[in-house]
């Protein structure tokens, strides 16, 4: 049986630390080959990590990770490798290196530039025109960077079309909500159309708002899944590949008989010889088949956060954090998040009362950092408070209290959070979900100073759903946190009602306009308040500045704000 042992390296690089992602590709370098590993592959711009956005018009930047692909390639002795990297010719690709004994073999340069979404690769890099098939220990195998297999006749089928029995896909994926269900979908698709065996390797890790979540995926030309990487997490990925399996089913297939050899885009096709097959066998592999198995909604969301909030607090060099918390929803799922990812010991809460807290957010504070095993320390507000108003009474005296005092709170606790980050080198996490960022129901300046904030792409609904999942086998998060109505408790009786619809009616309402783009028609058809959509439509429209000021935070809708929904500040148009 004509086989070929193919390794995925799932690997979490850090953009712009080309040392190190070096030295963690020869690391699985040298791991595959104590496994016998024929070909062993690696994510998408793995050198330079993804994406390095303007560092790329960095030449000397682009020279780095060249000379480091040149180090990369002293350890490819008996074993192919696939390694992502900034290719610099007349201009600069996204492209992947052929290594096979110490040599370059070839270059291939991806041919699909996305330029939609949080993707702009048009803005850096010139499109690919070659197609190439490697013969690798005898096997046919195509080689392609991401967006090019999201194509049904796109760079897989057309290798297919000429030969190649196995499609290497290289990635660099972020993870969003329900996309790996249909990410699947279109692989198995693909690997059936082409009749090939499909290897998809993605990136993990955190990058800024980016979470990308490995789960890597090696498809039978059956489109049935092999083997499975893990989710938010590194691994090496191994599995034999029965390649006399691909020629049994092209034969039973007869759909690409009636298609000409000569694909209609215009693909530049290669032919590149680097290995013939393995004279001795390899020894069995001793890693046991991984299937697929449904993921929770909240458990990968969760997973999402845990890994985007360790990777940026720890890439940016800072080792603990701080977090305000104030006994509510919010800020306990931060602070449950914040453990998971740092360790409880690199978790301070600040409790922040003023004259306003209830006793039973007193008791919830405690309650949680008990449960969760964090150091925390009370500063009340209220004389810090009382300053500012005397500071302010003989500009204000004519005027009634409003929000200016509510907001001025909030600045107070800022100003301390800010305090412990400057003295003790911990970074601010902030606690603000979606619902709240998108109707500015946030102050500047006050709740949203921060290095990070955690749950801003978090719908206040999820939060809820969350929480709960955190809490199945540890009850981390006190039950009446989950309980009692949500407040910001900056005046007498305050509740988050007064000023916005439920979250049970809003959040909707943020899916419905800011995700899919809905018009007030469209949004009263699904039943949804007039009252409530014109209010929240308002609202929305009215806060992109305030958003704009805001930290980053982990992206896991298909609409985040900030990379992904650009709206302008200076705006005239109020149609919904």
């Amino acid at each position: 049986m004509k086989t070929l042992r193919v390794a995925l390296a799932q690997i979490n690089p850090t953009v712009g630390d080309i040392k190190g992602n070096t030295g963690k590709i020869i690391d699985y370098i040298e791991r595959s080959k104590t496994l016998c590993a024929d070909i062993v592959a690696f994510p998408e711009l793995s050198i330079t990590g993804y994406p390095p956005e303007d560092l790329l018009l960095k030449p000397g930047f682009i020279r780095d990770n060249v000379k480091a692909l040149k180090e990369i390639q002293k350890h490819t002795q008996g074993i192919t490798a696939i390694i992502g990297f900034v290719d610099m010719k007349e201009d600069i690709y996204n492209a992947a290196a052929v290594f096979y004994n110490y040599n370059l073999c070839d270059v291939y340069h991806k041919l699909y530039l996305p330029n939609y979404g949080v993707f702009d690769e048009i803005r850096y890099f010139k499109q690919g025109n070659g197609l190439p098939i490697y013969e690798v220990a005898g096997c046919k195998v195509g080689v392609s960077i991401c967006e090019d297999i999201w194509y049904p006749e796109g760079p897989p089928y057309t290798q297919a079309l000429h030969g190649a029995e196995v499609i290497i896909n290289i990635n660099a994926s972020p993870y969003g909500l329900n996309k790996f269900k249909m990410k699947e979908a279109m692989l198995k698709t693909r690997a059936f159309d082409c009749r090939s065996f499909v290897a998809y390797l993605n990136m993990t890790g955190g990058q800024d708002e980016l979470v990308f979540d490995g789960r890597s995926l090696i498809i039978s030309p059956k489109g049935e899944i092999l083997t499975t990487g893990a989710a938010f997490s590194e691994e090496l990925i191994v599995a034999d590949l029965d390649i006399e399996s691909v020629f049994h089913l092209r034969l039973q297939d007869p759909r690409n008989r009636q298609k000409t050899t000569h694909s209609s885009n215009n693909f530049e096709i290669r032919h590149v010889f680097i290995s013939d097959a393995a004279t001795t066998s390899k020894p069995a592999l001793s890693n046991s088949q991984k299937l697929p198995m449904d993921t929770e909604e909240a458990a990968e969301v969760y997973s999402a956060l845990v890994m985007g909030t360790r990777d940026y607090v720890q890439k940016n060099g800072f080792r603990s954090v701080v977090i305000g918390l104030s006994g509510g929803i919010d800020s306990s799922l931060v602070a449950a998040i914040a453990v998971d990812a740092l360790g409880k010991e690199n978790v301070r809460g600040i409790f922040m009362p003023s004259m306003f807290t209830s006793e039973e957010s007193r008791t919830d504070v405690y309650d949680l950092a008990r449960r969760l095993d964090i150091a925390v320390d009370e500063i009340p507000i209220e004389n810090i408070f009382n300053s500012y108003l005397n500071s302010l009474s003989g500009f204000f005296k004519d005027k009634p209290r409003d929000i200016t005092e509510e907001n001025l709170q909030a600045r107070v606790r800022g100003n301390l959070l800010m305090a412990f980050s400057n003295k003790f080198g911990s970074m601010v996490l902030t606690t603000g979900n979606k619902s709240e960022m998108s109707v500015g129901y946030a102050t500047l300046y006050g709740d949203m100073a921060g290095g990070f904030a955690v749950i801003k792409d978090v719908p206040k609904v999820m939060v809820y759903r969350l929480c709960n999942w955190r809490n199945r086998d540890t009850a981390v998060i006190p039950e009446s946190v989950l309980t009692k109505a949500p407040t910001a408790e900056l005046r007498e009786n305050q509740k988050d009602t007064d000023s916005l619809p439920p979250y049970e009616m809003l959040d909707p309402i943020i899916e419905a306009y800011i995700e899919n783009d809905m018009s007030f028609e469209e949004m009263t058809a699904l039943r949804l308040d007039a009252s409530s959509i014109k209010r929240a439509v308002s609202l929305i429209d009215r806060s992109e500045y305030k958003r704009r000021q805001s930290p980053p935070g982990v992206k896991i809708t298909g609409r985040a704000f900030g990379k992904d929904r650009r709206f302008p500040i200076t705006n005239g148009y109020r149609g919904v």
